[in-house]
């Protein structure tokens, strides 16, 4: 392949390319408590996350029920602002790179 230089691009390059797009996409997790009702966090996932009420509803129930759930997906520097929102309103939630 060949970029707009004329270059040719070796295999090595091309696979960097990939791995690069592949590490940014992630899954924001939001975790299972005892502390925080269902309530406070479906109104957190709507205001942070833009989630409909049924959408935040859904994955409350999925929280609750699995322990944890990944209620969004792309970059982190997408998602960290929405993590740290979730956070500092005592929810737990990280950020994880999905499998590739």
């Amino acid at each position: 392949m060949q970029n707009l230089k004329g270059d040719i691009k070796t295999d090595q390059q091309e696979e960097t390319d990939v791995l690069t797009l592949h590490e940014n996409l992630c899954n924001l997790i939001v975790w299972n408590d005892e502390v925080n009702t269902f309530e406070w966090v479906i109104e957190t996932l709507m205001e942070v996350c833009g989630h409909s009420q049924e959408q935040a509803e859904q994955c409350s129930y999925i929280i609750h029920f699995r322990g944890k759930y990944a209620v969004k997906q792309g970059s982190y520097d997408d998602l960290k602002p929405q993590c740290d929102a979730i956070t500092e309103r005592g929810i737990n939630a990280t950020i994880e790179v999905m499998a590739g």
